[in-house]
């Protein structure tokens, strides 16, 4: 099974966090999770807030 760490290293590693994985964190993040998940997701939200991780659901509706 997929954990959060793995959909976070994948981002952080091309810059990029697509929709399909955007999904797949919301379907993670309703499941029982670790600290290490916590933490990895915790560091994917500030990458993308300062411009490390660009999502593309935001590219698609025109948000920078």
């Amino acid at each position: 099974m997929t954990r959060i760490r793995d959909v976070v290293r994948q981002a952080l590693t091309t810059g990029y966090l697509t929709v399909e994985a955007e999904n797949q964190l919301r379907q993670l993040l309703t499941t029982r999770y670790d600290l290490e998940d916590f933490n990895a997701f915790m560091t994917l939200q500030e990458a993308a807030m300062n411009g490390k991780v660009k999502q593309q659901s935001r590219e698609q509706c025109g948000i920078k």
